[in-house]
């Protein structure tokens, strides 16, 4: 065998152990191997999260009223960004406790933390559920949504509002499984999540076969069946199979030290991602009052291609915190350093490609979704633009996603009210409104803050200071 066979083969190796999801010490031996075995099954879980994100917009805006069904999709997921806050934010403060103890070597402990996190988040999602189902009409109103999206989308609205305990569950123990190092695992439950979603979405939309024909309603369905069954997929694995973390129905007996650990860590967090999501709100509704419904219904299918491209960097990041995690938990700090500025190097190189392909495919990638000249217009020029700070996005998520890990949740929640609730919001209704360049302001704006949150992201993680985090 050849030295380029040899390494073909160590290659194809990697992948697959990656996938297998066997067990692996991620505070001992290559780190480049370490993100290599966390990074693949979790771009490939994020990867098809963020086919959730596409799929309903597909094939929704193939429906005869495509402007009304696009716009509520796009406007009850600005607002549904919110449950997923709070899935993100109990998920991250539950990686960085499972992820130090399995670094300790306590496996009980790491299993019982994740049984805490379980039951608070449950119960927080079923509050949101309520809330979210009965005002789901005002919710569209209150985001400038025109008449006629009100009285088409609010069933649909209000079947993602109630399926609020899966998507916070299928985040949640998706964040204990990465803590634990079990990525694989999670990559399994998103992808059967997502592939479930893909099949239902056409048949009960259209109604093929034996399916109901629901029009924008089966898409809903579609959603909430497909991540309901990743839940119960999960349950399964973590309850009944022998895994890294395994859960005994004694774990679940409240443990108020545990969840006041989990809230200290996670609040911040969820505040964190509250911030994001509220500045993507805001910028959501500049784009629907100072532009038509076409300009909305093209800003939201450049999002969800954002989004799209954004989950698979993100999973690198993930892959960053489950490390910094574990390797503070062995008390290796230094080699918790040299894996995140790892994959920070292989975020960039991603990232680039992404802005090369948005730069000069847009009309072509936003095409696959509408043959309407406007939206295609407007969606292009949004991808045009936002994509022009991707390279900085890659570098930003990581420093971020470490400091999460590292359980110094607090650090990112500040940096994230400037650079958004400081700079984005007000840099885009400055350009929409007082400029009136409209939509396009909004466009500026998110790069223009996602610039200035690497920067100093990085700076704070440079500092160093997240290495003497107690969790």
């Amino acid at each position: 065998m050849t030295v380029h066979q040899s390494k073909i083969s160590k290659i194809f190796n990697l992948i697959v152990q990656s996938l297998k999801g066997e067990a692996h010490d991620y505070t001992q031996g290559n780190v480049k191997i370490a993100i290599v075995l966390l990074a693949i099954p979790m771009i490939l879980e994020l990867s098809l999260e963020s086919v959730f994100a596409v799929v309903d917009i597909y094939f929704v805006g193939h429906l005869p009223n495509a402007d009304v069904a696009v716009a509520t999709v796009g406007l009850t997921e600005a607002v549904i960004s919110l449950v997923y806050t709070l899935g993100i934010g109990l998920s991250t403060g539950a990686t960085a406790i499972v992820a130090r103890r399995v670094g300790e070597k306590d496996f009980e402990a790491a299993s019982r933390s994740g049984a805490q996190a379980i039951w608070i988040s449950f119960l927080i999602s079923l509050v949101v559920a309520g809330l979210g189902f009965y005002f789901a009409s005002d919710i569209l109103r209150i985001m400038g949504a025109k008449p006629e999206v009100i009285a088409e989308g609010t069933a649909f609205s209000q079947i993602i509002f109630a399926s609020s305990p899966a998507i916070i569950l299928l985040f949640l123990i998706n964040g204990i499984f990465r803590g634990a190092g079990d990525a694989a695992m999670a990559m399994r439950s998103l992808w059967l999540a997502s592939l479930i979603n893909i099949v239902l979405c056409p048949l009960l939309i259209y109604g093929y076969g034996p399916f109901p024909e629901l029009g924008l309603t089966g898409a809903a369905v579609a959603t909430a069946t497909g991540r309901t069954i990743g839940v119960v997929y999960q349950c399964w694995h973590l309850f009944l199979k022998s895994r890294t973390i395994k859960i005994y129905k004694k774990y679940f007996q409240p443990d108020f030290e545990i969840v006041k650990s989990l809230l200290n860590i996670s609040t911040p967090a969820m505040f964190q991602f509250f911030i994001q999501s509220g500045s993507w709100i805001i910028l959501t509704y500049i784009v629907s009052i100072t532009g038509s419904t076409d300009a909305s219904a093209g800003y939201q299918i450049a999002i969800r291609n954002v989004v799209f491209f954004i989950l698979p960097a993100w999973g690198l990041s993930n892959a960053a915190a489950t490390l910094v995690g574990q390797n503070l938990g062995a008390k290796q700090p230094e080699r918790a350093e040299k894996s995140v500025l790892l994959t920070t190097r292989y975020n960039v190189i991603f990232m680039s490609l992404v802005t090369f392909l948005f730069v000069c495919f847009s009309e072509a990638i936003i095409g696959i979704y509408t043959a309407n000249e406007v939206i295609l217009q407007y969606g292009s020029q949004a991808l045009r633009i936002i994509g022009l700070g991707y390279i900085f996005y890659g570098i930003g998520m990581v420093m971020i996603q470490s400091l999460n890990g590292a359980g110094d949740t607090k650090t990112p929640t500040w940096i994230n009210i400037f650079c958004f609730w400081m700079i984005q919001i007000p840099l885009a209704w400055f350009l929409a409104l007082y400029l009136e360049l409209g939509p396009v302001g909004a466009f500026i704006a998110i790069p223009a803050a996602e610039t200035v949150l690497a920067v100093l992201a990085f700076y704070f993680f440079k500092k160093g200071k997240w290495k003497a985090i107690e969790v």
